[in-house]
């Protein structure tokens, strides 16, 4: 009796933590209502994430728009997918574009708005040791991946707010951690700190802002052509003095270690990240934010809570030495 009664506290815990689990995920499960009446309208639709994903929603009955860079890739999406599907041409980096397509969704969508956006256009390159850079380099990719969804989301925000609808904005689990040079850390992390700032101004409305952190997934933005390409090109734009103190043997070390990273942890099943995205669209109390692939939630999240220094221990370990580093 003495122990049942010492030990109570233990049970009471435990009942506590069951019971919130099973409430959390019966939340978790609840779907809106009429999704053959809803509107998506996804970015970077040629290939990977948001090629998938609009298959999958057009699978669902979602009215899906699609926004591609290239004619080619709207042809073969709509080719693979339903008559309801829609696609636009789209370049996120120009606002005659962005205004051109709101106006085709306007005329789309009616009465009904825009149940969701989903801004997952983007690039990573260039990459590479902050030095190489020059400022084009980074201005190239902040256009797609925080000016470009900034510019997005509030284009279609007027549509949105009338369906009191859904943002879902495509960050990273590097804009959590900044393991790179170059504009993609900085670009993702802009990406988290919008989609805060939008969330807290913008849900008197009744919109959702979520943010999607995928891990490293085999797509074209983890593709090592176009890596090393880059890297061969930033370094042969540094003078002889800062090529120098880095040693001939720097940029075959560096690309080695890209190698070694992106084969080592780059995911092939996309499904990982568009299950996250679908979530945020179909559920009745989507996340604020969703972490994609096993790297992400059990590294690089777990990571991004740590004290700087051990990232930055961790990273000193991984990277090659520079020849003339004191």
């Amino acid at each position: 009796s003495y122990s049942f009664l010492d030990n109570l506290w233990l049970y009471g815990v435990g009942t506590f933590v069951v019971l919130w689990t099973l409430g959390w995920l019966y939340r978790d499960s609840l779907e809106v209502e009429n999704i053959k009446e809803k509107y998506v309208f996804v970015t970077g639709c040629d290939s990977g994430f948001g090629n998938l994903l609009c298959k999958r929603l057009d699978r669902r009955g979602f009215r899906v728009i699609a926004g591609c860079l290239t004619e080619k890739g709207a042809d073969d999406l709509k080719r693979a997918t339903g008559p309801y599907l829609k696609t636009v041409l789209l370049d996120v980096t120009s606002t005659a574009s962005i205004q051109k397509a709101m106006e085709y969704t306007k005329q789309e969508v009616g009465d009904n708005g825009l149940w969701g956006i989903v801004n997952n256009a983007g690039r990573s390159l260039p990459m590479g040791p902050s030095e190489w850079m020059r400022l084009e380099d980074y201005t190239s990719t902040l256009k797609v991946n925080m000016m470009g969804v900034i510019e997005m989301t509030l284009t279609f925000l007027p549509l949105i707010k009338q369906a009191q609808g859904r943002i879902v904005n495509v960050a990273s689990v590097l804009g959590r951690v900044a393991a790179n040079g170059g504009g993609y850390c900085i670009s993702k992390f802009a990406v988290e700190s919008f989609s805060d700032c939008l969330r807290r101004d913008i849900h008197y409305f009744g919109i959702k802002v979520c943010i999607i952190e995928p891990g490293f997934f085999k797509t074209a933005v983890t593709s090592l052509d176009p890596i090393e390409r880059e890297l061969h090109r930033l370094w042969n734009q540094l003078t002889p003095e800062v090529k120098a103190s880095y040693g001939d043997k720097y940029l075959d070390k560096y690309i080695q270690i890209q190698r070694l990273i992106m084969n080592a942890s780059c995911d092939s099943d996309l499904s990982k990240v568009t299950n996250c995205m679908e979530h945020a669209l179909v559920s009745s109390y989507p996340r604020t934010r969703y972490s994609a692939g096993w790297d992400a939630k059990f590294g690089w999240i777990p990571l991004s809570y740590m004290p700087s220094c051990v990232i930055d221990i961790g990273l000193k370990l991984v990277m090659p030495r520079p020849a003339k580093s004191v």
